[in-house]
């Protein structure tokens, strides 16, 4: 596990979404982490669809979750 530094504003604001969304605020973090790097790589999805697709590869490190939706993408 690494150590990201944030601005205190931010963690605050991880704090209250986590707060209110039942995550943890380092689950919370991971979840925007996430979100926010499909959303560069799939500029064309809504917030549902990544969302969605999210929760389809769960269980996928974030190495192999890009490769997951290209595959399902393709069917």
């Amino acid at each position: 596990m690494g150590i990201v530094k944030i601005s205190e504003e931010l963690h605050e604001e991880i704090r209250d979404a986590s707060a209110v969304l039942g995550r943890s605020i380092n689950g919370q973090a991971e979840f925007w982490i996430k979100i926010g790097m499909l959303a560069e790589f799939y500029p064309e999805l809504t917030y549902s669809q990544l969302t969605r697709k999210l929760l389809a590869s769960a269980a996928l490190p974030l190495s192999q979750l890009r490769a997951h939706i290209q595959q399902a993408e393709a069917v």
